[in-house]
C-alpha cells in the first residue's frame, strides 16, 4: 500500500510504501507499522489498514479512536463524522487520524500485489473477521446533519453476514492449501556451517516475507549507522547476502534439534541479548555465540579457540579476558598468552599447537574468563565495539554483517602488530575490496565476495582461501547463518518466553501481521517432548 502524510514531519518523505495485507499506523505500532512521531491526539495503534486482495483497501478505526475518511483532502475534518467500522478507500481519497484540530491527514495512492507469503497473515486476520465485515463506501459527500433510518443499521448487517459468508470464508479454504510455512519436519542438525545453493533455491515468497526481520535487525541498524536513508529500501540491499539468509532460515527452522537447542540455551540467549542492548549493539549479534559454540562453555577448536564465543587465547586476551597457566599436553611447561595477537600460521607455529597432529594441545587453564559467559560475552562486548565504531564500517552501510565476520576472521591486527596488516582481516580485506572496486563504500561486499560455493570449499583443507575474492573461505559462509539463526530464535523466544524481557519487546513479530506468524514455531512442550523421546 503507498500513502502520503500530507503535513507534519513525515509529509517531507514522499510516498510511503507499506507491506500489508495488514498496516498499523499509530504513536507505537509495532513492527511494520507507520509510526507517526510528532504528531499529538493520536494512540499507539489508532487504525489499521487492509488490503486482502491487492485491489481492495479499507481503513478502520482501532477501538473507539477517531479515523474520518473523505474522497479527496480539501475538506474541512470537522465537518465529518468519524467511521465506527471499516470503509474502502479509493486512490485519492484522504483520511484524517485522531480529532480535527491534531492528529494527521493523510492520502492513499495505490496498492500494489504482493506474493502469497503473504496468505498466512490473511488466514489470521480473515479467521477473526466478524459478521459484519466490511462496509462499501464510495465516500460522495459526508454530513453530521443527516438522520439514519431505522431500516439502515440492519439492513448494513444482514449485507455485512453475507460478505462475510461469500467472501472470508472462500478466502480462508483457498489459502489453507497453498501456505507452506516454515517448520521442523526432521531431526537435522543444530546448527549448518555451509548452505548449498545449488541444493536449496531461494523462495520468492519466503524471500519476501523475511523482508521485515532482515529489516529490523540488518539494515535498520546498517542504515542509522552510516545515516543512509536510502539503505531501508530493498532495493538498495545486499541481494546476495540477503538470499543466503533466506536459505539458511529454511534450513535452520526445518530442524528439530535446532529448536531444541534454542530451548535448552533460553537464559544465555537472554543474557547476551540484554548486554548488546546495554552497550549498544544489535541484537542480532547473539546468535554468534551459537554458530560458534551452541552456547557450550567447553568447546575447544583444533586451533585452541575455547569457550561460548570460541576466542583464541590471544584474542581473549586482546578482550580484556584472563587465561593464565593452561596445561599442555605432553609437556610439563604451562602456557599464558602475553600477546594480544596469534602468531601468523597458527597450526605450524603456535606453541599451543601440535603441528604433527594439527590439533591442540591445551588441556585445561587455571583460569579461563573465555568458559564463563559473563566474562566472554564482556570481551565479546569490546571486540565487537571495535569493529562497530570503526568509522569506515559504519559509512560502509553493511556494518552489521563486517561486523560479525570481524568476530570470524578478526578486525585488523595492524595496530597491535608492528603495523603489519594481516589481509585476512575484514578491514584490510574490505579497503582492498575498495580500491579494487574503485568505490567509497560497498553495502554489498560481503555478498560479492561469497565465493567458495562449492561444497568442500568450505573445509579446513580450503582455511583462508579466497577463491577468487577477499573473503576467507571460513568467512563467506559464516554472517548469514547468524542472522537466520537469530530471525527464528526471535521467533521461538516470543512465542514462548514472550512474557518476560527482553523477549517481549518481540512480541509484535509473533501476531497477525508479524513475520512469525507464517512459521511454524513449535511450542516448549513440543520441544521437550520430542528431544524426551
Amino acid at each position: 500500500m503507498v500513502l502520503r502524510v500530507l503535513e507534519g514531519p513525515l509529509s517531507y518523505q514522499g510516498d510511503l510504501v507499506c507491506r500489508g495485507p495488514v498496516v498499523r499506523m499509530g504513536a507505537d505500532p509495532g513492527p511494520g507499522g507507520v509510526r507517526l512521531e510528532g504528531y499529538r491526539g493520536l494512540d499507539a495503534r489508532q487504525a489499521v489498514i487492509t488490503a486482502y486482495d491487492g485491489g481492495s483497501v479499507a481503513i478502520a478505526p482501532v477501538g473507539a479512536n477517531q479515523v474520518r475518511v473523505a474522497p479527496h483532502e480539501n475538506v474541512e475534518w470537522a465537518e465529518i463524522q468519524p467511521i465506527r467500522g471499516p470503509v474502502y478507500l479509493s486512490p485519492g481519497a484522504a483520511f484524517h487520524l485522531g480529532p480535527p484540530a491534531r492528529g494527521v491527514s493523510s492520502l492513499f495512492v495505490e496498492c500494489r500485489r504482493l506474493g502469497v507469503w503473504e496468505k498466512g497473515r490473511i488466514l489470521s486476520d480473515a479467521a477473526q473477521s466478524s459478521a459484519a465485515a466490511i462496509e462499501s463506501s464510495n465516500v460522495k459527500e459526508l454530513s453530521t446533519r443527516g438522520g439514519v433510518p431505522l431500516w439502515f443499521i440492519p439492513a448494513m448487517l444482514g449485507v455485512g453476514l453475507a460478505t462475510a459468508v461469500a467472501v472470508v470464508v472462500p478466502l480462508i479454504a483457498l489459502y489453507q492449501r497453498d501456505i507452506d510455512q516454515l517448520g521442523p519436519v526432521e531431526e537435522g542438525e543444530e546448527f549448518y556451517e555451509f548452505v548449498d545453493a545449488a541444493k536449496v533455491e531461494v523462495d520468492p515468497d519466503l524471500r519476501e516475507g523475511l523482508n521485515q526481520p532482515f529489516y529490523d535487525f540488518v539494515m535498520s541498524p546498517n542504515a542509522g549507522a552510516a545515516d543512509w536513508e536510502e539503505l531501508k529500501d530493498p532495493d538498495n540491499w545486499d541481494t546476495v547476502f540477503y538470499d543466503y539468509v533466506t536459505r539458511s532460515t529454511r534450513v535452520h527452522a526445518k530442524a528439530w534439534a535446532f529448536w531444541q537447542r534454542l530451548d535448552v540455551i533460553v537464559d544465555d540467549y537472554r543474557y547476551v541479548v540484554i548486554e548488546l542492548e546495554n552497550r549498544g549493539l544489535p541484537s542480532v549479534f547473539a546468535a554468534i555465540p551459537y554458530q560458534e559454540s551452541l552456547y557450550k562453555p567447553d568447546v575447544q577448536s583444533v586451533a585452541c579457540a575455547k569457550g561460548y564465543w570460541q576466542f583464541l587465547p590471544e584474542v581473549a586476551l586482546r578482550g580484556g579476558m584472563r587465561v593464565k597457566n593452561c596445561k599442555l599436553r605432553g609437556s610439563d611447561r604451562t602456557f599464558t598468552p602475553t600477546q594480544m595477537v596469534p602468531v601468523r600460521g597458527v597450526m605450524k607455529n603456535a606453541p599451543y599447537i601440535d603441528p604433527e597432529r594439527m590439533r591442540c594441545r591445551i588441556t585445561g587453564c587455571e583460569v579461563d574468563e573465555r568458559t564463563t559467559l559473563s566474562g566472554s560475552t564482556r570481551g565479546a562486548m569490546e571486540l565487537l565495539d571495535e569493529a562497530w565504531q570503526d568509522e569506515g564500517f559504519r559509512d560502509s552501510g553493511a556494518a552489521v554483517q563486517l561486523t560479525i565476520l570481524s568476530h570470524n576472521a578478526g578486525f585488523d591486527n595492524a595496530a597491535i602488530d608492528g603495523g603489519r596488516p594481516n589481509l585476512i582481516n575484514i578491514r584490510p580485506a574490505y579497503q582492498k575490496y575498495l580500491r579494487q572496486t574503485n568505490q567509497t563504500e560497498a553495502p554489498d561486499f560481503y555478498g560479492q565476495n561469497i565465493t567458495c560455493t562449492e561444497p568442500g570449499m568450505h573445509g579446513p583443507e580450503y582455511f583462508n582461501k579466497l577463491c577468487g575474492g577477499r573473503l576467507a573461505n571460513h568467512a563467506q559462509h559464516y554472517a548469514y547463518n547468524i542472522v537466520a539463526q537469530h530471525i527464528l530464535a526471535v521467533c521461538y523466544y516470543a512465542t514462548n518466553y514472550g512474557s518476560s524481557e527482553p523477549f517481549n519487546q518481540w512480541r509484535d513479530y509473533i501476531r497477525g501481521d508479524g513475520y512469525c506468524a507464517n512459521i511454524k514455531v513449535p511450542s516448549a512442550d513440543q520441544v521437550s517432548k520430542r528431544a524426551a523421546r
